[in-house]
């Protein structure tokens, strides 16, 4: 019987680890939007408030689906 209840407790911490696999995408997304941002500022300094705040939108949306990476992860671990 606690044989089975490992295997469980290592089925959940795998299945979390792969929920964080989500968090690649938004990672890099970040990167890629802060380096177009960035760059357009260098091109056009007069429009870096509206680039900024694109940028900073952009981002929120971004983080979002880490985040939801993030609790899929912690309901795996705790809930089920």
């Amino acid at each position: 019987m606690e044989i089975t209840g490992n295997l469980v407790d290592a089925a959940k911490a795998i299945g979390a680890g792969l929920a964080m696999i989500g968090v690649i995408g938004p990672g890099i997304g970040i990167g890629v939007l802060v380096q177009g941002a960035l760059s357009a500022i260098g091109r056009n300094p007069d429009a870096s408030g509206q680039i900024t705040t694109n940028m900073i939108l952009g981002i929120a949306f971004a983080e979002a689906v880490a985040i939801y990476a993030l609790v899929v992860s912690l309901i795996i671990l705790f809930v089920l």
